[in-house]
Parts: C-alpha cells; structure tokens; sequence
C-alpha cells in the first residue's frame, strides 16, 4: 500500500507540473545554465525482463514532454532481442527519482518492415544502436547506428554508420545523408570502429539535427591518450527538411582520466551525447574509461558553437590546424558526487520541478554485465 501511495504521488506531481504541453513544439533550453544539483540515482535492476526482452545497453535517452515519458534505446546488437527501444515512465520529486515504470518496448525496422538481424544472421547489416531524439513537430523518432568496421586478412565487414527517422511504432520513414568522410573504409582513412555516432540533439526549433563522432576520425589525427595530444572530434549539423549535412565543428577532447592497468590495455576518451541548450550551444558529456578501474570518470561541459569554423570542407584535422574549435567549460564533473558511476552515455531534459527549476536526466548502460550498472541520475539546474 506504501508503494502505491508514492507511486500515486509520483504520477499526480508530474501530471501537474507541465502546464499546456499539447503546444510544446520548442526544443527545450537553458543557454544560461552555470551550476547544477545532484537530486539522487536509481539503478534499473540487473537483466531486468519486460515483455519478454533483457532490459539492458540503454545508450540513449529522450524525453516526450506531452506524453510525459522517456525514450532509451538498447544497444543491443539484435544479440538478445531484436534492436529496439524502451519507453518509460520516470517519476521524480525534488528529492530524487522516485521510481521507473516501463510502458512500452518498440523492435526498429528496416526499410523493408523487417526487424534487424544478428551478426549470425547477417553479419553485414548488423546494427548498433546508440541515440535516440523525438522529434514532436513531425511526430518521430530519430536514433543512430554506428556501424561496424572489422578488418582482417579473411574477414572484412564494412557497414556504414546510419542515422534513421521512424515513427514511434518503430517503422522506417527515411534516413540522413552521411558526408564522405563517415564512410567506413578498410584503409585507415574514416571512422574507427564503434568511435562513431554516439551522441545526437535537435536544435533550432528541430530544423536541425546534431550529431557528434565519439573518437576522432582517422584523418584528424589521435585517438585520446592521458597526456594532451589533441585529439579532436565532429560535431555535425544536418539540416532537418533535406536531411543532409550543411556544418561541421572540431571539439577537442579532454585526455584520458586514468592510466589503465596494466597500461598496454584499452583505454578511451570520447563523447557518447550532447544537449543542445539553446543558442548554438551545448552540453557535451565526455566519457573516459581505463581498464583496471571499473567506475568511468564523467565530465561535462557547456560548449559552444558560435565562434567555430565550419570544417566540413577540411578533409584533415591533422593536417589543417587552421581553424577555431568550438569553445568549451566545464559544468560537472561526476567523480567529484561521492559515488560510483557506470558508463553514462545519454542525457536529456526531464521535467520542471515545483520550484520552477529544469531538471537533467542521465542513463548509463550497463553493457548487460553483472558487475556494472544501468544507472538513471537526476540533476536540478540551479543557475
């Protein structure tokens, strides 16, 4: 009876907080934010079953404001469960995450209304799903792939990264006209493998769509490494209506946060989402990971664009350092909350608190193993 009390509050505060939301048709906003709020964590249990599929990989959030529920896409590779997406109650006070209630699991389609295969199947055509933005103006779903890209001496798999619109019941509508330099090779010229499109925000009234390359394209030089070695990635600008490419942005990526252990290992710094928040600026996550050290180190950082030379032109980084990258300060930096973070890939805005305040939303995807977790975390932007 307990619960059902809180949860009954829960539902009834978030009803209420929204005001005329038939009449949202604005990306949300905050180009003023200077501080946030850490309001409290919720973990979505381990290998947690709904509707007969492994919730779980959850890589990408978005929230429905009219609806009043969130969108997470899995980034299961068909492995488990056909590609798909969640959708989702989450129910927050100004103390926390009260509870999650899930509503809804949409399988993706391809073109010809098929669900997508495994790599058993068709190891040509498996996808990676990792963002996911509604778009409430053409009442749609846009979500990423980043491809693949294996190359050995007998076994080649080059699939391009993708960038598709569906509608909400998860059928194909279209898809986004990637640049050349997107386009996998087997050379090392392109993208590297899953250091592609990880991150994804409209913008502009949802005439256009960013998306962000997690790690630096071939030719724009390095992969981060714990020393500065000027690692930068694209953030794209796609125009909505001709779904193509019109901009692209250099940001330059913070190094490594730890060593890895032994240091020969993997380790990696990149960008898995950015939030537009209004003015041509951004809040970019950056997301660094060494082995040897389970919990990742988050950062976050207001970025923007105004300045930053449009790039799309240069074919090498690496090559051509004439030009201004975006500019970038940081907001948040989660080791410094006191608790253990997973691997945060999604943020979002969530609803407005009683007091007027936005909230932000983060997701963490778990990779579907025991030890690590799929964690929601809830912050007030307080100025």
């Amino acid at each position: 009876m307990l619960r059902y009390s809180v949860f009954l509050f829960g539902c009834t505060w978030l009803l209420c907080s929204c005001g005329n939301l038939n009449k949202i048709t604005t990306v949300p906003s905050a180009p003023n934010i200077n501080a946030v709020k850490f309001l409290g964590e919720y973990d979505i249990p381990y290998n947690l079953i709904y509707k007969n599929t492994t919730v779980g990989g959850l890589s990408g959030i978005d929230y429905n404001a009219r609806r009043k529920v969130y969108y997470m896409i899995s980034d299961d590779r068909s492995d488990i469960n056909p590609a798909r997406f969640y959708t989702a109650q989450i129910f927050v006070t100004p103390k926390g995450i009260d509870s999650l209630h899930f509503v809804a699991v949409t399988t993706m389609q391809q073109t010809d209304n098929t669900v997508y295969p495994n790599k058993k199947q068709d190891r040509s055509n498996v996808p990676d799903p990792e963002a996911i933005r509604y778009n409430p103006i053409l009442k749609q779903l846009v979500w990423s792939s980043e491809g693949e890209r294996i190359v050995k001496e007998k076994d080649t798999v080059l699939e391009n990264p993708a960038v598709i619109a569906i509608s909400p019941a998860g059928k194909f509508e279209s898809s986004f006209e990637l640049p050349a330099n997107l386009v996998m090779h087997a050379t090392d010229n392109g993208p590297r493998r899953n250091g592609v499109l990880e991150g994804m925000s409209f913008a502009d009234n949802y005439t256009s769509l960013f998306v962000n390359v997690e790690e630096p394209l071939y030719e724009d030089g390095p992969r981060a490494d714990v020393t500065d070695n000027n690692a930068f990635i694209r953030i794209l600008k796609f125009d909505v209506a001709s779904k193509k490419n019109i901009a692209q942005y250099a940001y330059k990526l913070e190094p490594v946060a730890y060593e890895a252990n032994p240091a020969s290992e993997f380790k990696i710094n990149g960008v898995p989402d950015i939030l537009n928040i209004g003015n041509n600026k951004f809040l970019v996550i950056e997301r660094s990971f060494s082995t040897g050290r389970l919990a990742c180190t988050i950062k976050v950082f207001i970025t923007d664009l105004n300045n930053a030379t449009n790039i799309k032109d240069v074919p090498s980084l690496k090559t051509n350092n004439n030009f201004t990258p975006a500019t970038k300060k940081l907001l948040l930096n989660m080791d410094n909350l006191g608790i253990y973070i997973d691997n945060i890939e999604g943020v979002t805005f969530g609803p407005t608190l009683p007091n007027g305040h936005k909230t932000l939303v983060f997701v963490a995807d778990n990779n579907f193993d025991t030890k690590e977790k799929a964690q929601l975390l809830l912050f007030e932007i307080t100025d």
